[in-house]
Order: C-alpha cells, then sequence, then structure tokens
C-alpha cells in the first residue's frame, strides 16, 4: 500500500478505536475519508471496507460485502472486492455456521475463486509431486535442508536467490494465495511471513510456496522428544533441545546471552510457563488482528538460538480433519465443528485449549487426553466424549511434583470443556502464566490449602473488624484514662452524671454509624469475596474497579475512624456545654490534644493490619478471576507510595504523645505520666510490629507489581 491510503486507513482506523471508547454505536462513514482519482480511491476503499469490516464483525453486528458493494458500485468487480469477500467468509466463519457451498450462493460471481481457495482447505489436501527435494530450485529459492512437514507439505530451509538471505519455504499442493492475510502479522513471538507466490514446477503442478523468517533452534516436536527421553532437569533441557537442532543444521550457538542466562535458571514447570506466556500473546495479537491460528501443536512452535518460542503457520485458516497430529490437540468445539459443519464455530478459546493441551505435554511428557484406539471407526467421535468429560485423575497424577498451584490451576482452565470456563483471550492467558514465573506472587494467588492465608479468605469481615477494632480499643482506653485523670474527676457529680450520659449518648451514635459507613464503602471487594467464598465468580466488568477498591479497603476503613475521632473532639464539648457544664479553655485544649493522637492510632495501625490482610488474602483472589491490565500495576504501585504515608503516622504517635502532655498544666503533669509513658512506650512497641509489616507489605506489592508489569507488555 502507498502512503496515501496507509494514512487514511491509520486515521480511519484510529476514529474507529475512538468510536469503540464512544456511547452507543456510530461508526465513522467511510465515504469521508475517500480521496479523488479512481485508483488510488479504490485501494482506500479496499482498505477502509477491511477495517471497518473487521470491527464490525468484532462487535457481533457484521456488515456484508453486498451492502458495501451497493454503496460503492465501483468496488465490484474488482479483485480487492473477490478478497474482501473471501475474507467475510473467514469472518462469519468464526461466529455462525456457514457451509462453503451456503456461502457461494450468496456471492454466485464469487463463487469459483470462494472454491479454489477454501475447498482444499476444508477436505483432504493434494500430495506435492515428485522431484520437490533438496538441491532442487523453485522460482527464487535453491532448496537447501529439509526442516519438517508432510506429504501435503514441507518445509526447507532455502536460500532466497534474490535478497541472498536464508528463509524457511513451505511448500504446498494448490493455488490458494493470499499474501496479504499471512504477511500481515508482525509480532515478536510470531514467524515473521515475508511473502508468498504461486508458482509452477517442471511437471506443471501449481505449488504454493511460503518464505518466512527462518529460526536454527529446531522445534516443539523436538523439545517433546527430548522431555519423553530424559526427565526435565530445568530450563536447560530447552537449550540442550535448541543446540541439538543448530548442531544438526551446521549454526553455531550463540555466547552472552542474557535470555538464555535467564531459561537455564527457571525449574522446568516455570520454563514451560515461561513458553506458554509467549505463545499465548501471539495468540492474543493475531486475535486482534481476526485471525485465529486454528493447529496449534508442537511442530508449529519453532525455536530462536537464544530459546525464544515463535508460533507458526498462522496461514492455515481451517486445519484438515483427516491431520491425526492437530485433532489431538483441538478443542471439544473444534472436533464438534468438524463432526458437524452446522455446529457453531469455534474462536480464540480454541486455539487457548490447544495451547493448553500443548503445555501439559511439555511439562508432563504425555497428553491430558488419551488417544482413540488404532482401530477406532469414530476417532473424532471419541476424542470429542473424552475431552467433554475433562481431565482424567490419572493424568493429574503425571503432573511434576514441582509444579507450582499456580501452573495447574492456569493449565485446568485452558482445559476446561466449556469454552466460556476458559481464559478468554491470550492476554488473559499470558498474565496468568507470568504469575508462575515469580515464586512470591504464585504463592500470594495460590498459597497452600493448610495455610493461615488460604482459611482466612472465608473470614473478611470478622478479620477487618477485628483489625480496626483492636487499635481504636486501645485508643479508647487512653483516651478514657487521660480525660478522667484531667477533666472527669474535676468535674461535680451531677456533671460527672451528664458527661457520662453525653458519652453515652454520642457512643450510641458515632459507632454504629461509622461502622454503617465502612460497610458501605467496601461493600463491592466484601461481595466480591463472598461470591468467590461461593463459587460465583466475579463479573468481568466489574473486576478493575473491584481490583482497585480491594486495594483501598485498608484507606477506607482507617479514615473514617480518624474522622470520627477528630470529629468527637469538637462534639463532645459541646455536647456536654449544651447541658450546663462549664467546662476551663484549657480542658477543650487538653481534650481535642487527646482526640488526635486517638485519631493518628486510628489512621496508622488498622492500615497495614488490613492492607496486609487484604494483600495476602482477599486481592490475588481477584487477581487471578480475570484479565490483568496496566491499571493494576498502577494500583499497586499507589498502595505501595501510600504505605510510606502510613508508616510515618505510626512512627508519629509515641512523638504526640508526649506533646500532647505539653498542654497539661504543671501542677497536673504527674497525673498524665502515667498514661503517657505506656503510650510511648506501647507506641514503639507498635511501631516495630508496623514497620515489620510495612516491609512484608512490600515485599508482596513488588512480586504483584513484577508480574502485573511482565504481563501487560
Amino acid at each position: 500500500m502507498n502512503t496515501v491510503p496507509a494514512a487514511t486507513a491509520a486515521r480511519f482506523a484510529a476514529d474507529w478505536q475512538a468510536t469503540l471508547r464512544a456511547p452507543g454505536f456510530d461508526p465513522p462513514p467511510l465515504a469521508r475519508y475517500l480521496p479523488d482519482g479512481s485508483a488510488v480511491r479504490l485501494a482506500v476503499l479496499a482498505e477502509l471496507v477491511r477495517i471497518d469490516q473487521r470491527q464490525r464483525w468484532r462487535r457481533g453486528a457484521g456488515r456484508r460485502m453486498s451492502e458495501y458493494g451497493s454503496e460503492f458500485p465501483d468496488l465490484v468487480d474488482t479483485a480487492p472486492f473477490v478478497e474482501l469477500v473471501c475474507e467475510e467468509y473467514g469472518l462469519r466463519r468464526r461466529r455462525e455456521a456457514i457451509g462453503l457451498e451456503e456461502f457461494c450462493a450468496e456471492y454466485p460471481a464469487q463463487a469459483d475463486e470462494l472454491r479454489r481457495r477454501f475447498a482444499a482447505a476444508e477436505g483432504a489436501r493434494p500430495d506435492l509431486p515428485a522431484g520437490i527435494e533438496i538441491g532442487s530450485r523453485l522460482d527464487d529459492f535453491d532448496l537447501l535442508t529439509e526442516l519438517g512437514g508432510r506429504a501435503h507439505a514441507k518445509v526447507f530451509l532455502a536460500r532466497q536467490l534474490s535478497m541472498q538471505r536464508l528463509v524457511a519455504v513451505r511448500v504446498e499442493a494448490g493455488d490458494e494465495h493470499d499474501p496479504r492475510r499471512v504477511a500481515q502479522l508482525d509480532h515478536q513471538y510470531i514467524v515473521r511471513v515475508f511473502d508468498q507466490r504461486l508458482v509452477t514446477d517442471a511437471s506443471g503442478a501449481t505449488l504454493r510456496l511460503q518464505y518466512m523468517q527462518y529460526l536454527p533452534g529446531g522445534s516443539g516436536a523436538d523439545l517433546l522428544r527430548l522431555v519423553r527421553a530424559a526427565a526435565p532437569g530445568g530450563g536447560e533441557l530447552l537449550l540442550r533441545s535448541v543446540d541439538r537442532a543448530m548442531e544438526a543444521r551446521g549454526e553455531i550457538r550463540p555466547t552472552d546471552s542474557t535470555v538464555r542466562d535467564a531459561i537455564s535458571a527457571l525449574s522446568w514447570p516455570e520454563t514451560v510457563a515461561w513458553i506458554g506466556r509467549r505463545l499465548a500473546a501471539a495468540l492474543d495479537y493475531a486475535d486482534r488482528q481476526g485471525i485465529s491460528h486454528g493447529a496449534v501443536q508442537p511442530a508449529n512452535v519453532l525455536f530462536t538460538a537464544e530459546g525464544v518460542p515463535k508460533l507458526a503457520d498462522f496461514a492455515c485458516a481451517v486445519p484438515p480433519a483427516a491431520d491425526p497430529d492437530a485433532v489431538r490437540y483441538q478443542a471439544p468445539e473444534h472436533l464438534a465443528a468438524l463432526i458437524d459443519p452446522t455446529a457453531p464455530p469455534p474462536d480464540t478459546r480454541a486455539d487457548i485449549f490447544a495451547l493448553g493441551v500443548l503445555l501439559w505435554e511439555l511439562l508432563t511428557g504425555t497428553r491430558p487426553f488419551a488417544d482413540p484406539p488404532p482401530d477406532d471407526p469414530e476417532p473424532l467421535t471419541t476424542l470429542l466424549r473424552d475431552r467433554g468429560a475433562g481431565v482424567d485423575p490419572r493424568a493429574l497424577r503425571e503432573l511434576p511434583a514441582e509444579t507450582p498451584a499456580t501452573l495447574r490451576r492456569v493449565l485446568l482452565d485452558c482445559l476446561h470443556p466449556e469454552p466460556v470456563r476458559r481464559w478468554r483471550s491470550g492476554a488473559e492467558l499470558a498474565g496468568q502464566l507470568e504469575l508462575c514465573l515469580d515464586p512470591r506472587a504464585r504463592d500470594l494467588v495460590d498459597p497452600p490449602p493448610d495455610s493461615l492465608r488460604y482459611r482466612a479468605r472465608r473470614w473478611a469481615l470478622p478479620i477487618a473488624a477485628v483489625c480496626v477494632g483492636v487499635p481504636n480499643l486501645f485508643a479508647s482506653l487512653y483516651n478514657i484514662r487521660l480525660n478522667q485523670t484531667l477533666i472527669v474527676d474535676r468535674l461535680s457529680a451531677a456533671d460527672q452524671q451528664r458527661f457520662q450520659t453525653i458519652a453515652v449518648f454520642n457512643n450510641a451514635i458515632a459507632f454504629p454509624l461509622a461502622a454503617l459507613l465502612m460497610l458501605v464503602l467496601c461493600r463491592r471487594p466484601l461481595l466480591a469475596a463472598l461470591r468467590l467464598d461461593r463459587g460465583l465468580g466475579c463479573p468481568a466488568t466489574d473486576l478493575p474497579r473491584v481490583r482497585a477498591q480491594t486495594l483501598s479497603i485498608g484507606d477506607r476503613l482507617v479514615w473514617v475512624p480518624f474522622g470520627m475521632w477528630l470529629l468527637a473532639g469538637i462534639a463532645w464539648p459541646i455536647a456536654l456545654m449544651s447541658t450546663g457544664v462549664v467546662l476551663p479553655s484549657r480542658n477543650f485544649v487538653q481534650f481535642y490534644t487527646a482526640q488526635v493522637v486517638c485519631a493518628a492510632i486510628a489512621l496508622a495501625y488498622p492500615f497495614f493490619l488490613v492492607t496486609v490482610y487484604v494483600v495476602r488474602s482477599i486481592y490475588p483472589r481477584l487477581l487471578v478471576a480475570g484479565p490483568v491490565g496496566p491499571e493494576d500495576g498502577r494500583q499497586l504501585r499507589r498502595l505501595a507510595r501510600r504505605g510510606n504515608f502510613y508508616l510515618a503516622a505510626a512512627a508519629s504517635v509515641p512523638l504526640l504523645a508526649v506533646a500532647s502532655a505539653t498542654f497539661v498544666p504543671d501542677g497536673q503533669l504527674a497525673l498524665v505520666i502515667g498514661p503517657v509513658r505506656m503510650l510511648s512506650v506501647g507506641g514503639m512497641l507498635a511501631f516495630v510490629l508496623t514497620y515489620w509489616l510495612f516491609r512484608l507489605l512490600e515485599a508482596d506489592l513488588r512480586a504483584l507489581i513484577r508480574a502485573t508489569a511482565r504481563a501487560t507488555r
């Protein structure tokens, strides 16, 4: 595409994204973006229609190419129109059950081209003709080494003569040709396809050559053979597989590689999670481009010289049902579509299932589902039945003993028979696999069932009440003792009775009101925790808000009592004087300074008690309930910064106690020495505990921040 259509398409795509963020559904009109000049106009129009078509189908409000043709008659009967009709077929197959012939009946003028492109993909593929072998030349390529493949398609290491570079060339019988679709994927974990072309060999047969980035580190199939031959010891096994493949091809092992150093330090389950996290990111990127893989299997995972995995063979839109290697990894809904063409077509969650099977096989050396017997007359039906029953308990026993509980949970969610119960996108899966790579983070999200943190999950409300109530109780005892000594004991008997009446009345209002306010402010996180306890889950649309509010529970539970203490420092003397009690001005100051000390106690100590409990018991459950995004990392960093403020508040409590004594007259100073001394000593001991909680919280937040930051890259 030249610069004019590219710039126009980029502007149109940006306006479409703005529409998605706006209320309602008002897509930008295509005609506004079309330039003058027939050739440029046609190129721009085709690209705008392509963007508009994908966005509409992604929203479930697809528009037919016949409708575009009615709006723009000059687009009909052109090569771009045929390409767009073919793309519509692929988009519709992902969302509804429609057969090729049924679709061809809707576009009779393009029926021949549709059959030519998709009939072979939906049936058996022809074998390659004889003579396609090492040493031969096809078009611009000298075939040097065979890298893999089958009868209908082989992959060769080749030298591209025009560019003087090594490439991997996939040679396939047939004349399907769609270079734009396969070459548009540009991602660090997807094998880069440069282009593809149709050629005719000496026998006159039409061949499709797809040439792509050459990766010397072998495939997932090579790694699996090594896993089955020897007990995996860690990331070194992956590097050994890569080095063997490179040695067989005459490649030189890279030196001073930080990536290889990082892999070598991983355990084998962590290595599997490391591989899966990158493949999940590749699936997510392709899905956002409107492309499903459909054939995730070991042979389609290739490795660089450093051991980085890349997903290959996105060009295979519909894998052949006859391919025994492909069907072993396919999801139940994918198998159902192969058995019954009228069944709903699979979506990206079918690729997530296939990736789960692949990662399980890398982890254990065996697939989680048994293969049907060789003499089974209906192997697809058998595979579908086994997958519908879920992972067999015997397969669970094959997991290595050192497999983290987080990785086990993530893989089981990938392999759930119902698509709605799996991870919804590759991004969600990548975020969860990233948690598996940080020991502290995965210990937080999946604690041992016998641990105190795990058992404390079900007691969120009582634990929060104790964490807030105990420090406020000690503050109340200090306040009562001090005020009794300085104020109440110096009042007449009648005034003391009035003071007690005001105390009962104010407490009867303040405590229930504070409790009600705290419950209202924390209702969403507490209800979410209750739903999780009952196995009901949490709606994905509510998760970001609930997670943010969960991290602020500590703030919400301390600022209410803090405000109540300061308000009481004004309300109590006023209420007492309204009953006729006369208080000297110094008593106002003494009473209020005591309230400030109590407010500092209510602010600092409960925050760390509540927040440590939330971060270690409640928040991790919400973190694994849905997608992890950049906002989660920002919220965690904000909480870490707030911790410094509350630590300073905790350090100030003994100082405030001593400072409040300066407002006591010299003649009464001896009376308050005892309470002030107890508070100062107790405050220092409490600060030691608070500092320990602060460092514990800091370490937990740092681990979660590391995991969420990497998951969103």
